[in-house]
């Protein structure tokens, strides 16, 4: 299975930027990447770029949640980061949260907010 997202590590941060719509398998294999990284690297942040996404439905909504927990559990954080004003406004209409999953305009805010955390 080829690689869809890289995910890139800048010191103890790694960085995945999804750069087109992921199918649910292609979440599922990209949180286990993100998850085996963070034990790997020894991350202390994990940053998910989804500037270039369109939509984010229920099961990437979920995911996303799921994966900042276990993020957590490993001693993490992680930052959304690039949520498009059409992409927000739709996951309000639908009722989608990312609860306790902190989220910022663009990458540099989000290294700000991991690195001002640790």
């Amino acid at each position: 299975m080829a690689v869809r997202v890289p995910i890139l590590r800048q010191g103890r941060t790694l960085i995945a930027s999804i750069q087109e719509d992921l199918s649910d398998g292609d979440i599922l294999e990209l949180q286990s990447r993100v998850l085996e990284d963070v034990i790997r690297h020894r991350a202390t942040g994990v940053i998910f770029d989804v500037s270039a996404l369109d939509v984010l439905d229920s099961f990437g909504t979920r995911t996303l949640s799921d994966i900042a927990a276990a993020v957590q559990l490993r001693g993490a954080r992680m930052v959304i980061v690039g949520i498009q004003p059409e992409v927000a406004f739709s996951m309000v209409l639908l009722g989608l949260t990312l609860a306790d999953v902190p989220t910022a305009l663009d990458l540099e805010t989000g290294l700000a907010m991991l690195g001002r955390a640790a």
